[in-house]
């Protein structure tokens, strides 16, 4: 069973930066792909970034790019985002994702508890 931990959300002034950990536990996640998503009051949970276990080239939403970076330490089992440029749109739920891959989110996706960030103007 997939456990996924997420810490290092708060509070930050636009511009600012912050980084999100994700400590994953369970299986072997060499066949997995690892993601984040959030989620904003009143709106539906989108996708930010996601990025293979394995390595390979992480894809991110357009309103991150050049911004945020996800990354993974297969030695430590983590997965981080790092957030850069901060605007008060990126206040949301942010939340660590895994999956197998060859699945989709929707039907294999297991997902951590959530950490808030929230950027002031």
């Amino acid at each position: 069973q997939v456990q996924l931990v997420e810490s290092g959300g708060g509070l930050v002034q636009a511009g600012g930066s912050l980084r999100l950990s994700c400590a994953a536990s369970g299986p072997t996640f060499s066949a997995y792909v690892m993601g984040w998503f959030r989620q904003a009051p009143g709106k539906e949970r989108e996708i930010v970034a996601t990025v293979s276990w394995t390595g390979g080239t992480p894809s991110y939403v357009d309103s991150v790019k050049g911004r945020f970076t996800i990354s993974r330490d297969t030695a430590k089992n983590t997965v981080s985002l790092q957030m850069n440029s901060l605007k008060p749109e990126d206040t949301a739920i942010y939340y660590c994702a895994a999956r197998p891959g060859g699945t989709s989110w929707l039907s294999r996706g297991s997902w951590g508890q959530g950490t808030q960030v929230t950027v002031s103007s």
